[in-house]
């Protein structure tokens, strides 16, 4: 299952171009958690000090992790995907402080030590069991410790596990992922349930202009101590 997963990631990777070399104030990293470009909040959300560590489920090609790294923390990511990490590796390969894993989300959350803040932007944490998922992350955390994650909001009436279709060119089946969906409210009570507090759910609305207007959920919550 993880080969057939990681082959999908790589599909993706391939499709989508490398990070801007600047956003729109002409900053070289920052940190974004919607699928619209300089919009929404920022790193603020971590609650992360100079020095901190971080860790990023599903980090990609590494842009949100190399601003950490830039703001002094030790940033750590983990991807699926070969693909994914080579164009981050390629792309940052200048910012000190930041590390970076091939492995299943699961897997390295099982390994021994704590982070200070943990997120998913888009990433593992959209397409891993929350029941498994928020278990661990509480247990990678130190006590106060912030988990974050966004993804695309669920579309009224489909919640629960979803499939998702990656395209995978022109002469292949698209490969299959699975992705879990629910109202904000069942995030929150899902965070609750597994031991965090000071919980938000809520869905940030696109930008006022442009085409696009998916809006983008954001769960954030505290580890209890």
């Amino acid at each position: 299952m993880s080969d057939t997963r990681s082959a999908a990631w790589d599909a993706y990777a391939e499709s989508k171009p490398q990070r801007r070399e600047a956003n729109a104030r002409g900053e070289a990293t920052w940190f974004n958690w919607t699928q619209h470009p300089d919009h929404g909040p920022g790193v603020e959300l971590l609650s992360l000090r100079p020095g901190g560590t971080v860790l990023d489920l599903g980090c990609g090609s590494g842009g949100n992790l190399a601003h950490l790294a830039g703001l002094g923390m030790r940033a750590v990511g983990v991807d699926l995907s070969p693909a994914q990490l080579a164009k981050a590796r390629e792309r940052w390969r200048d910012a000190e402080g930041m590390e970076l894993h091939q492995s299943e989300a699961l897997t390295f959350l099982a390994e021994p030590g704590s982070f200070d803040a943990v997120y998913s932007v888009f990433g593992a944490a959209y397409f891993t069991d929350p029941g498994l998922m928020l278990p661990a992350v509480r247990d990678r955390l130190g006590p106060g410790g912030v988990f974050a994650m966004s993804q695309h909001p669920a579309v009224e009436g489909c919640y629960g596990c979803q499939a998702s279709y990656i395209p995978r060119g022109p002469e292949e089946d698209p490969a299959v992922v699975k992705r879990w969906d629910y109202a904000p409210d069942t995030w929150a009570g899902l965070f609750e349930k597994h031991g965090f507090h000071d919980v938000t759910a809520e869905v940030l609305s696109a930008p006022a202009s442009g085409r696009r207007r998916i809006g983008t959920l954001l769960v954030r919550g505290v580890r209890g101590r």
